[in-house]
């Protein structure tokens, strides 16, 4: 059921796509994605937290920072070098995990959502903007975006002693919908915004070789992370922890390139980068349930 359910939502999407109120739905179900259901599933998680969610964060973040100055480097091209290290954990990496790893042992996601979430609400601007942004701008608007905020709100709780809630039934309940709900709402929006986009065989050979290259840093830093990152029972996270490295640029890129620069370059890697991600996806889902 973990793995059929995303497969069915992305299929409830392909064909919502050509229906009259498509666009009104994968917008609505874009706001409830990163508006509500992501942060009920934050807040949960960090309520009753698990060691090691701190240093999941930090991993998560500092792997976006070196993916980016890796490929400016070779490219010397700032929103290419965004697509190859700001991810897409809402609307892909969440329900993937799940199908692969299932509910529980994906909740490692949580943490390192937050991370890329921080990465790309601090640095994605001043990679689209000519103009220069302020070190107030930045921290404003990482402040006021939904994992923050939450993560905010679940330090709050804690200091309140609600940690004995987490056997309530209405909790539980409250947790299972934000999570289901979740991955339906993300592999929906995929599909109704899959099904719209045009992508052609060179969009796709440049991503199968950014995909290759991603893969490698992804294997370096996750060995380096094993070796050396103080996270209790790592061994239970690491599948997660790569996974970071098998997903397409975040698909809020292109708004932010449209707002800034008034082009939509980023839209043919987004699209080429997510066909490319689902075929990657399923074949790392298919290794870890042969090697499990």
């Amino acid at each position: 059921m973990a793995f059929l359910f995303p497969v069915l939502s992305f299929i409830c999407g392909l064909i919502l796509a050509n229906s009259k109120f498509s666009a009104t739905l994968k917008s609505w179900l874009s706001l409830l994605l990163a508006r509500l259901f992501i942060p009920v599933v934050i807040i949960y998680n960090m309520v009753f937290y698990k060691s090691g969610s701190i240093a999941l964060i930090l991993f998560a973040f500092f792997s976006c920072f070196i993916l980016f100055f890796i490929y400016l480097k070779l490219s010397n091209d700032r929103l290419a070098s965004l697509c190859f290290s700001y991810t897409n954990m809402a609307w892909l990496g969440f329900p993937i995990a799940i199908a692969i790893f299932g509910i529980e042992n994906s909740m490692a996601m949580i943490p390192l959502y937050i991370g890329v979430s921080i990465f790309g609400n601090s640095w994605a601007v001043t990679s689209v903007s000519s103009a220069p942004q302020s070190r107030l701008e930045l921290l404003k608007k990482m402040l006021q975006s939904p994992p923050v905020i939450a993560l905010m709100i679940s330090g709050a709780l804690r200091c309140f002693d609600v940690q004995h809630f987490q056997n309530d039934d209405w909790v539980n309940w409250m947790y299972t919908a934000a999570k289901w709900s979740m991955s339906f709402a993300g592999m929906c929006v995929l599909g109704m915004w899959l099904r719209k986009t045009k992508v052609y065989l060179d969009d796709l050979v440049t991503s199968s070789k950014l995909a290759v290259l991603k893969i490698l840093c992804g294997v370096v830093l996750c060995t380096l992370a094993y070796l050396f990152l103080p996270v209790p029972h790592i061994h239970e996270y690491i599948g997660v922890m790569f996974l970071l490295f098998c997903l397409p640029p975040a698909a809020n890129i292109v708004a932010l390139e449209t707002h800034y620069q008034g082009t939509g370059i980023s839209a043919q890697y987004i699209a080429s980068g997510t066909i490319v991600s689902c075929v990657v996806c399923v074949i790392y889902g298919v290794m870890v349930y042969l090697l499990s």
